[in-house]
């Protein structure tokens, strides 16, 4: 089903492109719309070659580095090849920096900020897949559009990486195969602080550290048995990525202004009831929603009525689902894997959300019943998984990862 103002608001976007006088092909339209995913899965999988072997804060600045300086070279382009080029390499860069962000909050924050800071910067992100069309949609007309939407995030290059190196501490458990550093990093923050404890030392830390973690794991222990509950989170990624790609624009608007509210929910939720409950409510909670979009085209004059409720319920629970998970994932690995397991986890669930939904899907749109029918299968389905499968963590890394027994 397609909301009445769709097709001009879709003739507004290729006219942003059309207005700077490139008049791309629809072809080249539509690899632009699936080209900077595809290239996210790959900068992923490339961070999650190094993750791990380079510090969390060397991986992030690199992500955020390439993605605002491509940003700000998409002001200067002027052919559409070149804007290709350009948006290549800009997926490339935010493989790194979209995942970089949550191993880091898994290792400097205490359990209860790490709800937080997910709830937060799920939010932010759910503000920009609500806003960014709607300028899109204001500025179609102006020759200039696409330059002037690519320009303040472009700017952002003179401040963002700076303010990363900073002020954003490096991970002390990550530097624990090298004691002195750790313990020079975690005095760091103590005086930022305040100085409020005393100082560590490399005593502390225990004789045999560094033969402990002299070696790091190889990329294949990610499929040892014990590691494979990244998997668990994968038929989420339909519902939370791919669904959104292949919606109309007035539905997907609506499920992504709805999940704004739904994350900060989320957030508060997944403290309560476990990072397991909370994706399980999560997912369960938008089969309601699901069931009113599939059935919405035969309830005649009120078809509209059931699509927005259904789009709004969908919103506040599936897609506000990426507050827990993301969190849960980078809390499910050992220090030593985490940097490679979570880029390696999103990846992979990118590769079915962002490339493999779209191409399967988009065929049966015009199908209300086929298309949200699957969806409301596959949430079915994955929303038992990590109760069946996974393990909760509730943000206790050392009890679920690092091999220490479980508190009485």
């Amino acid at each position: 089903m397609v909301f009445p103002d769709d097709t001009r608001i879709h003739e507004r976007r290729r006219k942003v492109l059309f207005s700077a006088g490139w008049h791309l092909p629809p072809d080249q339209i539509r690899f632009l719309a699936i080209a900077s995913t595809m290239m996210i899965v790959v900068g992923g999988f490339i961070a999650s070659a190094i993750s791990d072997h380079y510090s969390r804060k060397t991986v992030m600045l690199i992500g955020v580095a390439g993605l605002t300086l491509s940003t700000l070279l998409l002001t200067l382009v002027q052919t559409g090849e070149q804007l290709i080029i350009v948006r290549l390499l800009t997926g490339l860069a935010g493989g790194f920096a979209v995942f970089a962000p949550f191993p880091i909050a898994a290792e400097l924050m205490p359990a209860r900020h790490r709800r937080t800071f997910g709830a937060v910067y799920e939010m932010a992100i759910a503000c920009s897949f609500a806003l960014l069309p709607l300028v899109g949609f204001l500025l179609a007309d102006n020759p200039n559009a696409f330059r002037l939407m690519a320009l303040p995030g472009g700017l952002a290059f003179f401040v963002m990486p700076a303010l990363i190196y900073f002020l954003i501490p490096e991970s002390p458990r990550w530097y624990l195969r090298h004691a002195e550093a750790a313990v020079d990093t975690v005095n760091r923050m103590i005086r930022r602080a305040g100085n409020r404890i005393p100082p560590l030392t490399v005593a502390a830390l225990g004789g045999d550290l560094q033969t402990v973690r002299e070696e790091l794991p190889p990329y294949r222990a990610l499929f040892r048995r014990g590691q494979l509950r990244w998997t668990v989170l994968l038929p989420k990624a339909l519902v939370d990525q791919g669904a959104a790609v292949t919606l109309s624009f007035g539905v997907s608007s609506l499920v992504f202004t709805a999940s704004i509210p739904g994350k900060g929910f989320t957030g508060l939720l997944m403290e309560i009831i476990g990072r397991r409950w909370t994706i399980f409510y999560a997912l369960a909670g938008s089969l309601p929603g699901l069931l009113l979009m599939m059935t919405a085209h035969r309830a005649g004059p009120y078809a509209t009525v059931l699509m927005i409720t259904g789009a709004l319920m969908t919103g506040f629970t599936a897609l506000s689902a990426a507050t827990a998970f993301r969190i849960y994932l980078s809390e499910q690995f050992p220090t030593a894997l985490r940097g490679r397991g979570h880029a390696f986890g999103e990846s992979t669930g990118r590769i079915i959300s962002g490339v493999l939904a779209p191409f399967l899907m988009a065929p049966h749109t015009g199908s209300p019943t086929i298309f949200f029918g699957t969806i409301l299968v596959v949430v079915t389905v994955g929303a038992f998984i990590p109760l069946l499968f996974g393990r909760e963590t509730v943000g206790q890394l050392e009890t679920v990862t690092e091999g220490a027994p479980a508190p009485a």
